[in-house]
C-alpha cells in the first residue's frame, strides 16, 4: 500500500474505520519465544539468529488485530552491527532484512485472509482482509549506546545535531528504500534528535513519510526536559511528517501530551491500558498501539474497541504507542 502524504494517511485511516491499531511490544514477546536478547543489538540481534521469530512476533499482532507493523531495526545501526564484527554491506543488508520480514509476515497474513474467507468458519475465526502497513524503526542515538541515555535524553555537549544526523544518515537512507511503507522515528528523547531528523529527512529528500514518537515522564516534557510543544512544532514543520505521536510513557500522561500535541500542529494491567483508549481518541489520537510489555492480547482488546468506534470528527494524525 503507497503511503505518501498526510492525505494517504488520513485515507489509510479512513479504511481502517477511522482508527488504525498499532502493534505492541517485541522485544518480550521476542523473549517470550525463547530469544536471548541480552546484547547490545537487543532485538535486532534476532534479525541475525531468529528471523523466523520476528516474522512468528508480527504475525502475532497482526492475527490479534494491528493495522500496522514495526520492523526490528529500531536498535539496528551499522555503528551497532560494525562493533560485533559486521561489515557496513552486511550491515545494510540487516536493516534491509528486518523490513523484509515485516513484509512477509503481511503477505503471510493476507494469504491466511484470503484462504480463511472460502473456508467454512465462523465469523469469530476468520482472519479479516485489512489495510497494513510497515514501518521501519529507527531508534535514538541513546538507543545504540545502550547506556540509558535514550530514557534521558542526555547525550553530553560534544553531542551536536551535526553528530546525530551523521550518526543516522546513512541507516535512514538504506530504510528509506527498504519496501517500507514509512519511517517510524521511535522514543526520540530531545528536541535536538527530533531537528536532526527533520533536517536529515529534508537534506535526503527521503521519499517516504515518517512519524516522530517522543518519550515524555511528567506529562509535560520529554524526558531530556524540552518542550514537548517545542518537539512537535519540530515534527510538524517537516513536509516528510505525517504523524507526530508518544511511546514509553506512563499512561496517565497521554491524553494530556495528545492535548499539547494537537495544539501545536493543529492549532487547538493490560485492562487498565486499554481502559485509556476511549479517552486518547477522544482527545485527538487515530493512531493507538501498545510500546514496552504488552502482548498481542492488548493489541486485541485495542482493536476490539477502536472497532466499535464511530468516526465523528475530522482526523488527527496523532497516535499513542
Amino acid at each position: 500500500m503507497g503511503l505518501k502524504t498526510v492525505e494517504g494517511l488520513t485515507d489509510f485511516l479512513r479504511q481502517c474505520g477511522g482508527y488504525a491499531v498499532i502493534d505492541g511490544g517485541l522485544a518480550t514477546e521476542l523473549e517470550r519465544h525463547g530469544a536471548d536478547l541480552n546484547d547490545p543489538l537487543w532485538s535486532a540481534k534476532c534479525v541475525i539468529s531468529s528471523p523466523h521469530l520476528i516474522r512468528r512476533v508480527h504475525l502475532d499482532y497482526l492475527e490479534a488485530g494491528a493495522n500496522i507493523i514495526i520492523s526490528a531495526s529500531y536498535q539496528a545501526t551499522l555503528q551497532g552491527f560494525e562493533a560485533k564484527g559486521i561489515s557496513k554491506e552486511e550491515g545494510e543488508a540487516l536493516l534491509k532484512r528486518s523490513v523484509e520480514i515485516a513484509c512477509e509476515a503481511r503477505n503471510i497474513y493476507n494469504d491466511r485472509a484470503a484462504k480463511s474467507s472460502w473456508d467454512d468458519l465462523d465469523n469469530e475465526s476468520n482472519l479479516k482482509h485489512k489495510p497494513i502497513l510497515v514501518a521501519a524503526s529507527v531508534g535514538s542515538y541513546g538507543a545504540y549506546l545502550a547506556d540509558g541515555s535514550e530514557y534521558s535524553g542526555i547525550y553530553g555537549d560534544a553531542i551536536m545535531v551535526k553528530t546525530l544526523k551523521d550518526f543516522h544518515r546513512r541507516r535512514v537512507q538504506v530504510l528509506a528504500n527498504s519496501g517500507a511503507d514509512l519511517i517510524a522515528f521511535e522514543t526520540t528523547p530531545n528536541k535536538m534528535e527530533a531537528q536532526a531528523y527533520a533536517e536529515l529527512l529534508e537534506e535526503e529528500v527521503i521519499n517516504i513519510p515518517a512519524w516522530f514518537s517522543f518519550s515524555s515522564k511528567d506529562g509535560t516534557n520529554v524526558v531530556s526536559g524540552d518542550s514537548v510543544v517545542e518537539c512537535a512544532s519540530i515534527a510538524e514543520s517537516c513536509k516528510q511528517v505525517v504523524g507526530i505521536g508518544i511511546n514509553c510513557t506512563p499512561p496517565r500522561y497521554i491524553q494530556g501530551l495528545i492535548q499539547s500535541i494537537r495544539k501545536a500542529t493543529t492549532g487547538v494491567a493490560e485492562e487498565d491500558f486499554v481502559s485509556y483508549v476511549d479517552k486518547w481518541c477522544d482527545a485527538g489520537a487515530s493512531l493507538v498501539g501498545g510500546c514496552c510489555r504488552t502482548t498481542p492480547n492488548t493489541i486485541r482488546a485495542i482493536s476490539k474497541l477502536l472497532s466499535s468506534k464511530q468516526v465523528s470528527q475530522g482526523l488527527a494524525n496523532i497516535y499513542v504507542d
